[in-house]
């Protein structure tokens, strides 16, 4: 067995590296472990300089290995990076040998030393950082619990030394963090400062890889997906949930029940002004939401891929009866349980077609936390215009960790727009009312919602078929008539849809990339690595279906010049190539798919070498020669 080793002969090239490295830290899931590293990430972020955190967890409560990667990068590169780590932080003897294995040439292992390492966990490549973690907390604390949460704290506190971070910004994040918990904030810095003196007195500091304090970030802010959906909820009107938890969903709920609670008490009576609805299963959950959304209120439910499973029927019922509504489906790895806290991009098909029969639903494709937020606002504007569901594609990646996003804005006179609804007044004006009758010719009808007349505008709903009355029906006349109204109405929605983000020079360049939603995070990179390569690149970004004529556009003006298409999905399927090929009638030869489905964030060195690949293939020469 090898004693406690400090480091005594850096293995680190001479030339430092500076605010473009990535920390690994490997813990226990269940330890406590996520809020100290959290907090090591918004330190750095503090400090000005860019970062991106993924948290990697198993899908039980504790006892198994998890990972949190922090990558810091001044060059403002946030997508997973993937590989070997510069730092790797080693808390967990079950991985212990696996994580010695991912630090990169040259790096660092910070470990507890209160355990000797093993001969074959010495690599000669590498740096070891030994502390004796689990001894200090020993001598410090009495309680077991103590123990284990302040040696996460610890172990902060000595990488602020290692890595030059500004300890005095450190303990005020600390400061920030309990506010309101004095009685915590104390043994907090306390700890911190255990790390911090017993790196300084045991090791070289700083390492040849440091921070340095950047004015980068300006006004960005560190939030997950699933916080700014709840927020943008809330803004948005939403006033009803149905809600069944489900990884990695729960938080959406969980979010917007916080913000309701400061924002939606009335400040008279002290009385909720809005309702959040827990049920037996997803079926309910959506149940709720279309109630409340035929009724005139603005109505969500949130889930993940198993759950838009059981809600399809329902999701058909909105849809044949025209009843506003919004679904945020955080996807995960399917299918079945598949991996509940892997991210994945694996159910467009699923949505954009949810339920039997002819059915066409609008999705959209957010890609930041501020999207979240936006696009979960107007949401609710959308679905009532168009009186349809309206489905937020998040992912887990996108929902559950926490980005560098522009901070959120909201103009102050919005004024929500329900659609066409005819008010009392309205209806004393029309002669007869039909719910399905589109006199503006857009596949768009006028509603009326519950009580607004005491005798005209009412309509039996149903998920049977109907005439323009609302009648009951099964002449197939009037199932045609309804049926390409709806297909028309569909068509109408482009105009109510953000539209694609396109990034194209004055020549068309020799390679296009599609990508949408969290496959966006490490695009700016993989440009950047295939310019190295003497290629140049057009990019369009996908926000929402229906598409708009300018992706239809975008792929044409690349086909016809014989210029390589990509389509980058985080699936199995080349789900999003086959959307777009139904949709657009697009020759599914003209675009080559690069797909990644192993539940973790696609990373830039993955698109460039499989971009590389397809470009070297014959098949692929033959297909655009």
């Amino acid at each position: 067995m090898t004693d406690n080793l400090a480091i005594s002969d850096d293995k680190t090239s001479s030339q430092q590296i500076i605010n473009e490295f990535v920390v690994r830290f490997a813990n226990t899931n269940g330890t406590g472990s996520a809020s100290a590293n959290n907090m090591f990430a918004k330190a750095i972020s503090r400090m000005g300089i860019p970062v991106s955190a993924k948290n990697i967890f198993p899908s039980n409560i504790q006892g198994m290995p998890t990972w949190y990667e922090v990558r810091i990068s001044q060059k403002n590169y946030l997508g997973r990076r993937g590989g070997k780590a510069e730092m790797i932080v080693a808390m967990n003897a079950q991985s212990l040998n696996d994580d010695i294995n991912t630090v990169k040439t040259g790096g660092y292992i910070l470990y507890d030393s209160s355990r000797a390492l093993s001969d074959n966990q010495i690599r000669s490549d590498i740096n070891y950082l030994g502390m004796p973690i689990s001894n200090i907390c020993l001598k410090e604390y009495r309680d077991p619990r103590q123990r284990q949460l302040f040696k996460n704290v610890i172990y902060v506190g000595a990488l602020a030394a290692l890595l030059c971070m500004d300890f005095a910004l450190l303990k005020a994040l600390v400061r920030d963090q309990f506010k309101g918990k004095e009685k915590l904030i104390t043994p907090n810095i306390y700890a911190l400062e255990l790390g911090y003196q017993y790196a300084n007195e045991h090791f070289i500091c700083p390492l040849a890889i440091k921070v340095e304090s950047r004015d980068l970030i300006d006004n960005r802010i560190l939030v997950d997906g699933n916080t700014a959906v709840g927020l943008g909820a809330v803004y948005g009107g939403a006033t009803v949930v149905g809600w069944y938890p489900i990884t990695p969903s729960t938080s959406v709920i969980e979010k917007f029940s916080s913000y309701c609670h400061r924002l939606r008490i009335d400040p008279a009576s002290g009385k909720k002004n809005y309702a959040i609805i827990q049920v037996e299963d997803e079926l309910a959950a959506i149940g709720v939401a279309i109630g409340a959304g035929w009724n005139g209120a603005r109505a969500f439910t949130a889930t993940s891929g198993p759950g838009v499973s059981l809600m399809t029927e329902f999701l058909g019922l909105a849809y044949f009866t025209e009843v506003p509504m919004v679904l945020v489906n955080v996807q995960r790895s399917g299918p079945s349980t598949g991996m509940p806290t892997r991210t994945q991009q694996s159910d467009i098909l699923a949505c954009a077609y949810a339920s039997h029969g002819d059915t066409k639903q609008i999705l959209l494709f957010p890609h930041s936390p501020t999207e979240c937020f936006d696009f979960s606002a107007q949401a609710f504007d959308i679905a009532e215009q168009l009186q349809t569901p309206v489905i937020i594609m998040s992912d887990l990646d996108l929902g559950m960790n926490e980005h560098l996003s522009e901070a959120f804005s909201w103009q102050d006179d919005k004024r929500y727009d329900q659609g066409k609804v005819l008010t009392a007044e309205q209806l004393d004006e029309v002669e007869v009312f039909g719910r399905y009758l589109d006199v503006d010719d857009d596949g768009i009808c006028y509603r009326t919602l519950p009580g607004t007349h005491p005798e005209k505008g009412a309509f039996f709903n149903r998920g049977t078929s109907r005439n323009r009355f609302a009648g009951y029906t099964e002449k197939s006349a009037d199932y045609v008539d309804n049926m390409e109204r709806l297909t028309k109405k569909f068509n109408s929605a482009i105009k109510f849809l953000p539209e694609p983000e396109i990034q194209q020079g004055k020549k068309t360049a020799p390679l296009a990339l599609i990508y949408f939603g969290t496959s966006s995070h490490p695009i700016a990179e993989a440009i950047d690595q295939l310019q190295e390569q003497g290629l140049a690149t057009d990019t369009l970004r996908i926000k929402a279906f229906p598409f708009h004529q300018q992706i239809e556009q975008f792929i044409d003006e690349h086909c016809l010049k014989n210029k390589q298409v990509f389509v980058i999905e985080q699936n199995r399927d080349a789900q999003m190539k086959s959307l777009l090929v139904n949709e657009l009638q697009i020759d599914p030869n003209k675009l080559t798919s690069i797909l990644n489905f192993d539940g973790l964030p696609i990373t830039s060195d993955f698109i460039v070498q499989t971009v590389l690949a397809q470009l070297a293939s014959p098949q692929l020469n033959k297909k655009v020669g």
